[in-house]
């Protein structure tokens, strides 16, 4: 268990940035690494309220000064640190070198400190009578604390620097170049307008669902315009699908549930739209497309294709559950190995450290470049452009060919992935051995 106190009575406590006043982000940072009950102190005189609020319980208690904008690095290693702290153990965050804002010199107390054992009951005590925090760190261990951890907002320039800090969490390592490059410079702004509005990331969420629905019901039409249109409605929503994640890393309220709604979405969203562009080539080019055979090829390849899609989703979705687990599909590991687990009879799996091809000689340019930008065209955000370029020249048959074939080659790689996972577990088993929980 964990407490935490926010010290919310200065102004600048209800300083805004990004749509969360100091003080509330504060409160969900402390919830994020784990405290169970916060307790916000947000004028002088309700300090006194401390003497009584722990009420018997001996956990840890992490402090955070809420006039300055706060983020999870600022307090995370406390936590992580609070198992190596003595008995009466304090621990506070402190400026590393070379931060992202130079407010303060290297190993100045940062705004946040934890206390453990003996030290809590002193620590909210000294609080309580209205002791400064920086004071009462004194002699506590330093902790260095990570990056995009804080930064001041007492000035309007400070401000804008504290936002333009936060907004470098929203940069994501998974992200390929067609999404760094066309997709964030549309989805940022939006983002930044988005997170001063009481729309939640799930609602977000569900007005992508919304609008993938409208477009694959347009999609779904004998008419080339009809189907252009609806296709440009689903590549909107890609946009802004884009969206609940940068909100929910800003505002703090990302979930597993947010994450398997927003993945659950775009799985479900290249299905439907795979049989909406299907059934559009059905009605628009009919079997005589294919010389009047005695079945409708587009009908038949919708046919196969659905279940071929949905296994993969499957696939992804025990690969990610029970070997990764995350809730997003972009944590997607295609090999393991097994490494040995926290106990003797225990191994976890972790992903297979990629084997170098040795090259005997230069590869020509042009090569080199295909290897590069080749695997972005299976990418979920690639062929969203490209089903709208192909739509917008009436080649809504290709569109369709290149989903079904990417469909078939999608199904074998990740059932041979699957399928050696599957093996693996099972070795794993037989050996006697237990798997540990990812």
């Amino acid at each position: 268990m964990l407490d935490a106190i926010i010290l919310a009575d200065d102004p600048l406590s209800h300083v805004r940035i990004a749509g969360l006043a100091a003080s509330e982000r504060a409160v969900r940072v402390a919830k994020r690494v784990g405290a169970t009950r916060v307790k916000v102190v947000d004028r002088a005189e309700a300090r006194g309220d401390l003497v009584g609020w722990r009420d018997g319980r001996t956990c840890a208690v992490l402090v955070i000064r809420a006039n300055q904008l706060v983020h999870t690095p600022l307090v995370a290693p406390l936590i992580e640190a609070i198992p190596t702290l003595p008995a009466t153990g304090r621990a506070m965050a402190v400026v590393p070198e070379n931060p992202l804002v130079e407010d303060l010199t290297t190993g100045a107390y940062a705004g946040a400190f934890v206390a453990t054992g003996g030290a809590t009951e002193a620590a909210v005590a000294a609080l309580a009578r209205g002791e400064p925090d920086d004071r009462i760190v004194v002699g506590a261990t330093p902790i260095l604390h990570g990056a995009i951890a804080r930064a001041p907002i007492a000035t309007a320039a400070e401000r804008r620097d504290a936002h333009r800090l936060l907004y470098k969490i929203l940069v994501k390592p998974q992200d390929n170049a067609i999404t760094r490059y066309l997709y964030r410079p549309v989805s940022f702004p939006l983002t930044r307008l988005l997170v001063w509005t009481p729309i939640t990331p799930n609602q977000i969420s569900y007005l992508v669902a919304a609008l993938v629905a409208i477009g694959c019901w347009l999609t779904a039409n004998d008419s080339m315009n009809l189907a252009l249109l609806g296709t440009g409605v689903v590549l909107a929503a890609s946009y802004i699908d884009c969206c609940d994640g940068e909100v929910a890393r800003v505002k703090l309220l990302s979930s597993r549930f947010g994450a398997w709604i927003d993945t659950v979405v775009d799985e479900l969203s290249s299905v439907g739209y795979m049989a909406a562009i299907g059934w559009h080539c059905h009605l628009h080019f009919g079997p005589q497309w294919f010389g009047n055979p005695p079945f409708d090829p587009w009908t038949v390849a919708i046919a196969i294709s659905i279940p071929v899609y949905l296994w993969g989703i499957y696939c992804i979705y025990y690969n990610i559950i029970v070997a990764v687990g995350s809730a997003n599909s972009q944590d997607y590991v295609g090999r393991f190995e097994v490494a040995p687990g926290r106990e003797p009879t225990t191994v976890r799996l972790v992903p297979a450290a990629p084997k170098a091809i040795a090259i005997k000689r230069e590869l020509p340019p042009w090569v080199e470049w295909l290897a590069t930008y080749a695997p972005y065209i299976v990418r979920r955000d690639f062929i969203a452009w490209g089903t709208v370029v192909l739509a917008a020249l009436h080649l809504t048959s290709v569109s369709f060919a290149g989903l079904v074939i990417g469909g078939v080659m999608t199904f074998v790689v990740l059932t041979i992935d699957h399928v050696r996972l599957r093996s693996l577990r099972r070795s794993i088993v037989r050996r006697g051995q237990m798997i540990e929980a990812p």
